[in-house]
């Protein structure tokens, strides 16, 4: 859900139903990285209300845009990280890597 101003396109607060810290706080994280962003932040309302509400504030942009933007570079960094890890996993599979483990 959007809560917004008709006039002003570039501040909003999205609430987010059925997540926690581990999406708001890397969402936050990536917002913030981007130069379009004046303020970003986010709140739980409560510990048993699985809401999170993340407000955006633009320099001019559209937040609705910014947050869709933010996402899409999280999911890459996402992959990215899997994508990495699975390569490890295969490395070390390849030299023989449990073998050499003491267990």
């Amino acid at each position: 859900m959007e809560l917004g101003s008709l006039q002003d396109n570039s501040q909003a607060t999205f609430s987010l139903t059925d997540e926690d810290h581990t999406l708001a706080n890397s969402l936050r994280f990536t917002l913030n990285q981007d130069p379009r962003v004046s303020f970003c932040g986010y709140s739980i309302p409560h510990p048993s209300d699985p809401r999170v509400n993340i407000r955006v504030q633009t320099t001019g942009d559209s937040a609705r845009e910014v947050l869709k933007d933010s996402c899409q570079d999280l999911m890459l960094m996402c992959e990215h990280v899997r994508s990495t890890f699975d390569q490890a996993i295969l490395e070390f599979k390849s030299k023989d890597g449990l073998k050499s483990m003491k267990i």
